[in-house]
C-alpha cells in the first residue's frame, strides 16, 4: 500500500472516529440535559402527572367551560410532558382530592377559578391574595404588601411557584394568573426559560417568581417580564385584619 492511500485511509478513520466521538459526546450531554429537565418537573419515563384545568373567568360553579387560552397552556404542559417521557391526566380543578407529591402536578389559574389554587395558596403560599370581580371590573394580585393591579390591554400579572413536596416525592407547579392570557404567558415562561431555573434553583427547592405580561391586547401572552422572585413573601403569612379596629373619625 502506497503512503498516499495509507495516508487516505487513516484520513477517512480519523474523520469517523471523530464524528463518532462528537456524536457520543453530544448524545451525553443532550441525556444530561435530560436528566436534569426530569427531575426538576418530576417527569420520569413511563410516571403520571396531573394537569389541573380551572373553569372559565365568569362562568358558573357548575359549568365545565374552559377559556381558550388555558387549553392552549395545557397544550403546551402536554407538550413538556411528552418530551420527558411521562404521561398527562388532565382532571378539572374541583375534582381532585389528592394530596402534594404522589404526581408532578400543574396548577393553572387563579383561586377564584381554581379550588386547587385556593388550596395551594392557602396552604403553601399564604402570602398571596387574589381579589377578582368581573362583574365589577375589579382584578388585584396581592403579594406581601405590594398589590398589582391588573392594567386592561396594558399590563397583567401572574405568579409562577414551584411546590417541593419532600425528597423523593414530586413537585407541584402552580400558575396563577389575572387572566387566561397570564396563564398562558406563565406557561411560556417556565417552559421556556427552564434551562436558567435549573441551573437557579435545585430540583428541592420551592419558590414563587413574580411575572408581568406586557401589553397583551397587542402582544398576548409573548412578551413577559419577570418582576422578581417573591418567594419568602409569598410563603409568609399576610397579617389578618384587626376585627377589634375602628376607623378613624
Amino acid at each position: 500500500m502506497g503512503d498516499s492511500v495509507l495516508n487516505i485511509v487513516l484520513g477517512v478513520v480519523s474523520s469517523v472516529f471523530s464524528a463518532g466521538l462528537a456524536w457520543a459526546l453530544q448524545a451525553v450531554l443532550r441525556r444530561r440535559k435530560l436528566d436534569r429537565r426530569r427531575r426538576f418537573f418530576g417527569l420520569y419515563p413511563g410516571t403520571e402527572s396531573r394537569l389541573v384545568v380551572p373553569r372559565k373567568a365568569g362562568s358558573s360553579v357548575s359549568q365545565r367551560v374552559i377559556a381558550q387560552r388555558d387549553v392552549y397552556a395545557l397544550m403546551e404542559l402536554a407538550a413538556l410532558v411528552r418530551d420527558c417521557g411521562a404521561e398527562a391526566e388532565i382532571v378539572s380543578h374541583d375534582e381532585v382530592q389528592q394530596g402534594l407529591g404522589d404526581k408532578a402536578e400543574f396548577c393553572i389559574g387563579g383561586p377564584v377559578a381554581n379550588e386547587r389554587t385556593a388550596a395551594h395558596l392557602r396552604w403553601k403560599l399564604p402570602g398571596i391574595a387574589v381579589t377578582a370581580e368581573w362583574e365589577a371590573g375589579i382584578n388585584e394580585l396581592t403579594v406581601g404588601d405590594r398589590s398589582y393591579v391588573r392594567e386592561i390591554g396594558k399590563a397583567d400579572h401572574a405568579v409562577l411557584g414551584r411546590i417541593a413536596a419532600g425528597e423523593g416525592e414530586r413537585p407541584t407547579f402552580l400558575i396563577c394568573g389575572q387572566t387566561a392570557t397570564a396563564n398562558l404567558a406563565a406557561v411560556r415562561y417556565l417552559t421556556r426559560h427552564h434551562r436558567d431555573l435549573i441551573r437557579r434553583y435545585s430540583p428541592e427547592d420551592s419558590f414563587c417568581l413574580l411575572l408581568r405580561v406586557i401589553q397583551p391586547d397587542a402582544y398576548g401572552a409573548d412578551v413577559v417580564e419577570l418582576l422578581g422572585d417573591v418567594t419568602e413573601q409569598a410563603s409568609t403569612p399576610r397579617p389578618a385584619p384587626n376585627p377589634s379596629a375602628s376607623p378613624a373619625a
